[in-house]
């Protein structure tokens, strides 16, 4: 199984994307699996010498997406518009213990989400927690889909705001590794699945860092937790 895997009784929220066939992105692909194969993931985010940055973007976007695809899938029966009203990242002076990292993190404000994809919605609007996932994997795939942002064919060059679309999936994908943190972990911990959610955390976190696709400010709910992972680093 690799180094993700759910097990047997995984349970997808939605078809798992490829990397584009047409580009690098297979070779990159193995190489991603032989670093992450070594345990290293430092060296897994580091873009390979002599590699295009954009396609090391893309590929790994597309994996990124895919991992809190299956993280969240294992969640959909319990995130619930009945549970989670609102596409929230902690309830206030909530407190939670992650056991596998042995880190005790009080909680002192609560942050919210709002939805807008600029197209259909254009106006941030207020919905449970379930729909912004929705909304959101939606709103990636179609994206991940469009040539005109990811292209399929190699040797097309790749958009000029291409850096920006990445850095808002990224920005977006964090507030569900949030939300599942702050609402589900206990949850989490009870499917005995709290080390690769923490493994999926680090490996996101550090490439996120790695090539700053996100604010800080944006980080601030679970802070504490990044300032542990790359404390070592």
């Amino acid at each position: 199984m690799s180094l993700f895997g759910l097990g047997r009784n995984q349970r997808t929220f939605r078809p798992k994307k490829s990397a584009p066939s047409g580009s690098k992105g297979a070779q990159l692909r193995k190489h991603i699996d032989a670093t992450l194969g070594s345990g290293n993931l430092r060296e897994a985010v580091r873009l390979p010498p002599g590699e295009d940055f954009n396609e090391w973007l893309a590929v790994n976007t597309v994996d990124f997406f895919n991992q809190v695809n299956l993280l969240y899938g294992t969640l959909t029966e319990f995130c619930t518009p009945e549970n989670c009203p609102t596409m929230s990242a902690g309830p206030k002076y909530f407190s939670y213990i992650l056991v596998a990292l042995l880190l005790s993190v009080l909680i002192l404000k609560r942050y919210e989400y709002r939805w807008a994809d600029g197209v259909q919605i254009k106006k941030p609007i207020e919905v449970s927690a379930p729909k912004y996932v929705e909304y959101l994997m939606d709103w990636i795939e179609v994206q991940l889909d469009d040539e005109s942002i990811f292209p399929q064919r190699l040797g097309t060059p790749f958009p000029p705001n291409f850096r920006d679309v990445v850095k808002t999936i990224f920005k977006r994908l964090f507030r569900v590794y949030a939300h599942i943190y702050h609402s589900h972990f206990q949850k989490i911990v009870s499917l005995k699945e709290e080390a690769h959610l923490n493994t999926c955390f680090k490996h996101f976190i550090l490439f996120t860092c790695e090539f700053n696709l996100i604010e800080k400010k944006e980080l601030a709910p679970l802070q504490e937790l990044i300032d542990s992972i790359l404390i070592p680093y």
